[in-house]
This record gives C-alpha cells, sequence and structure tokens, in this order.
C-alpha cells in the first residue's frame, strides 16, 4: 500500500531525499583544526564565490583584529615587469592574493635572511625589505621559484572566518609545506592538498566543477 501525489509515488520521495541528505551530511565535515597563522584554507567543491573558486589560500596572520592570507593557486595575468617598470629583468607571474586592495603588491619566499620577514611556516616568509629581495633574486642567490608574488589579498575581519567555517566554506588544513606552497604547479595544488588529506577529502577531489555533472 503506498500513497501517490500529484503522480509521485511517496515512496520514491522519500528515497531520493534520503539521498540528497546523506549528500548534504557528506559535506558537514566539522573542521577540527582552527585557523592560525602557516596553515591553509582549502575551499569546498562547490563554493560559489568566483574569487574562491578552488582555491588553496596560505594564512599569514590570524588574531583579535582579523585574518591576512594569499591566494596560492590563482595566476593574475600580469608580471611583475609589468608592474614596476625598473623590474623589467624580471618575469615573475604575479598571483591573484584576493580581492582586498588589488592595488597593492605582496610576497612571500623562502629566503630566510631577508630583514623583517615573518616566518609563517617551515621555511615559508612573508614580507620583508623589498630590495633586499630584489637583489638576491638580480644576482641569483635566490630562484624565481623561491618567491611569490601577489595583487591583493585575502581578508576577513574579526570572527568572519570562524562564520565562514562553520557553514563548511573552508577545509582548514595543516598541511602546509615549502613543497607544496613554492614547487607544485597551481592547477594541482587543490586536488593534490585534497588528496593527501584522505578519506573524504579525496573524493573532493574529484568532484566536477559542475554539480550537475557527478
Amino acid at each position: 500500500m503506498f500513497l501517490v501525489l500529484g503522480g509521485i509515488d511517496v515512496s520514491k520521495l522519500s528515497a531520493i531525499y534520503r539521498r540528497i541528505k546523506e549528500k548534504m551530511d557528506f559535506f558537514d565535515y566539522a573542521n577540527k583544526l582552527k585557523p592560525k597563522a602557516g596553515r591553509l584554507l582549502i575551499s569546498e567543491p562547490f563554493l560559489a564565490d568566483p574569487n574562491f573558486e578552488r582555491t588553496i589560500i596560505l594564512l599569514c596572520e590570524h588574531n583579535a583584529e582579523g585574518t591576512v592570507g594569499f591566494v596560492l593557486n590563482k595566476p593574475s595575468l600580469s608580471k611583475l615587469s609589468d608592474l614596476i617598470v625598473e623590474l623589467s629583468q624580471l618575469e615573475h607571474i604575479v598571483g591573484f592574493g584576493g580581492p582586498v586592495q588589488q592595488d597593492t603588491l605582496h610576497y612571500i619566499h623562502r629566503c630566510p635572511d631577508i630583514e623583517g620577514a615573518v616566518e609563517v611556516g617551515e621555511h615559508i616568509y612573508w614580507g620583508g625589505e623589498f630590495e633586499q629581495l630584489i637583489e638576491k633574486l638580480d644576482r641569483g642567490e635566490a630562484r624565481p621559484e623561491d618567491v611569490k608574488f601577489f595583487l591583493g589579498y585575502s581578508g576577513w575581519s574579526p570572527d568572519q572566518l570562524e562564520e565562514e567555517i562553520k557553514v563548511n566554506s573552508w577545509i582548514v588544513s595543516a598541511l602546509t609545506s615549502e613543497a607544496l606552497v613554492f614547487d607544485t604547479p597551481v592547477d594541482e595544488m587543490w586536488r593534490n592538498t585534497l588528496k593527501r588529506m584522505g578519506g573524504r577529502f579525496s573524493m573532493y577531489s574529484n568532484y566536477p566543477v559542475d554539480p550537475s555533472m557527478n
């Protein structure tokens, strides 16, 4: 005995509802790690914001005043030589660091002797004396792959990031490494990081960009 409403079998509707709920529950992964400097933010597979679609963000500052980080895997269309005429010899691709203050230039690197640089992870430094960094690049003491430049940054006001994490917009990861930040091709970074996390995250890495294709 079953009910039919408008030509639809209610028992079939229940089965469909269960499948949808199972999928939604699958994404309710309940972040256990808290954001802090040196950790990564990984966008969930279907995050709608085009600024952060399938991105990896390195957090460089997280405190009571807010959060600052840089998108690691979203190149811009600019080279450093396009932005600073005096640096015409440097053909570094500049990344999209985030939607905040895109008229500002930022950088991370693995040069421990740069004055004023802040260590945010093992062999990963943020900022420091710009002229000193450029001199190292000019003299060949630092390789192009030792530095990442960004236009703009990703920023959150106090408690804003925590609210976004609560609704599972971001996955927090402690798998930050020098190799990931500087040596991994940008088009492989998001997928490879999720695979390294294992479990359900490995499955996320294979989800198509268009959820209707899943």
